[in-house]
């Protein structure tokens, strides 16, 4: 029995080590390009000089180097905590932390919330050092860091105590719901989990969003009509063009639309919006016409209902994974493996073994897939500027937006085909050249 139990842990390790050389393997060929690779590509040097494209290569450069270090610190630590059985111990420190409170080690939902209050600040903790050294050292390094430490402590503060409130009220309703149990008990967990799903999307914009970053209505101006007169031609049901504070955080620049019913809201980044030095020349940003052409990409992901599509997809994905829990989770060896005694089996350890770790080789196949339909959609909304006669602008865009993110342009396809959910620069201007020439044909 002990050796049938070390061998599922030993699987378990086994992937996550074959997925972790897998990922190194893809950043060292990443790497190799940021490091050989000087010349600029022709369809940049428009936008790009020698000297912007070695502070792209050298960001990078930085980037991967920090990813590979706190990826092998990550599997580490996940085989130490493995090998060790430390989940059991985790768990026999939140019975008795429980205790503490007057709670019975048989009241196993309040436990459970102890369990998992006592990970989430075991993770910020551990992490915590990676988290200082990207936002202090690598974005300042690199000027894109705005954060002080003020402002970073409340937002850390801020950021651990909404994930503990929202996801224990879901974590301890779920563990009822499968407490209960019945043969319909997995379509139960995934209705609910769907519901809580839509309330997050729904209630994100105007309750959470607004916790973190200060939101305020667009100015009348050119550049207001413009997006108004956009959305009216669609017939996007747009309530208010909002501008979010981002420059507080980081110089990074986005824009996006939210709402999952009914009227919805565009946020674009203030870092967005064009900047001036003291002689009134542009640094960073883009013009009005050009944020209207990004604003058409992000209108054309609403108007191929890309977000219902993603949601669909995300909910199959869960019924899946509540089926494959359904069949597993009763397996005893499952948590003696882990240091569990005989008889003693915690849903919510059920969970994390089967969701996370035993169904972590179908995670890593989904997210490949996942990201590959995202690259598409995302041919599909450049597509759609396009066609609403963007062109230009959104290609101008998309070369301004890479240089003042400081965007290496040139990645290895292997690299590129399992991490990148949007196609690089390169490939967007190469899909807008060819769709715009298809435009004219027709």
């Amino acid at each position: 029995m002990k050796f049938d139990e070390d061998l599922i842990v030993l699987l378990i390790l086994l992937f996550s080590w074959v997925e972790y050389l897998w990922e190194l393997y893809l950043s060292l060929r990443q790497l190799k390009i940021y490091k050989t690779n000087n010349t600029i590509p022709e369809d940049l040097k428009e936008m790009l000089n020698e000297e912007s494209f070695k502070k792209a290569r050298v960001y990078g450069i930085d980037k991967s180097r920090f990813k590979i270090i706190k990826e092998f610190y990550s599997i580490a630590l996940t085989s130490v905590i493995l090998y060790n059985r430390w989940i059991y111990v985790a768990w026999h420190k939140s019975e008795n932390i429980a205790a503490s409170l007057n709670i019975s080690p048989d009241r196993e939902i309040l436990v459970s919330c102890v369990f998992m209050t006592f990970v989430t600040l075991f993770n910020f903790v551990i992490n915590m050092p990676f988290t200082l050294y990207s936002i202090f050292v690598l974005e300042q390094k690199h000027g894109f860091n705005k954060q002080t430490a003020g402002f970073f402590i409340k937002d850390q503060i801020k950021s651990l105590v909404l994930s503990l409130v929202i996801t224990l009220p879901i974590i301890s309703i779920a563990i009822y719901i499968i407490m209960l149990g019945g043969n319909m008990f997995v379509v139960w967990l995934w209705l609910f989990t769907t519901v809580a799903t839509l309330i997050l999307l729904t209630i994100y914009p105007s309750v959470i969003a607004p916790l973190f970053d200060k939101f305020v209505p667009l100015p009348d101006g050119s550049l207001r009509k413009g997006i108004e007169n956009l959305a009216s031609r669609l017939n996007f049901p747009l309530s208010q063009v909002y501008i979010v504070e981002g420059s507080k955080r980081s110089a990074h620049s986005n824009a996006y639309f939210s709402g999952l019913f009914g009227a919805k809201r565009i946020v674009l980044f203030d870092t967005l919006l064009e900047k001036y030095d003291e002689e009134k020349r542009v640094t960073t940003g883009c013009t009005d016409n050009e944020i209207l052409g990004v604003l058409a990409h992000e209108l054309g992901h609403w108007s191929c209902s890309h977000i219902y599509k993603s949601i669909v997809l995300t909910e199959v994905n869960l019924l899946l994974l509540f089926t494959a829990f359904g069949l597993l989770f009763k397996y005893s060896m499952l948590y003696t493996a882990l240091g569990f005694p005989a008889g003693q089996e915690p849903i919510i350890i059920g969970l994390i073994v089967v969701l996370q770790m035993i169904l972590a080789p179908y995670n890593s196949i989904l997210s490949f897939f996942t990201t590959a339909l995202s690259r598409k959609f995302e041919f599909e909304a450049d597509n759609f500027a396009v066609s609403l006669s963007y062109p230009r602008e959104l290609r101008s865009a998309l070369l301004k937006l890479g240089k003042d993110n400081l965007d290496y342009p040139i990645y290895d396809k292997l690299y590129s085909a399992w991490y990148h959910s949007h196609p690089t620069l390169l490939h967007r201007i190469e899909n807008i050249r060819t769709q715009t020439a298809n435009e004219k044909k027709e």
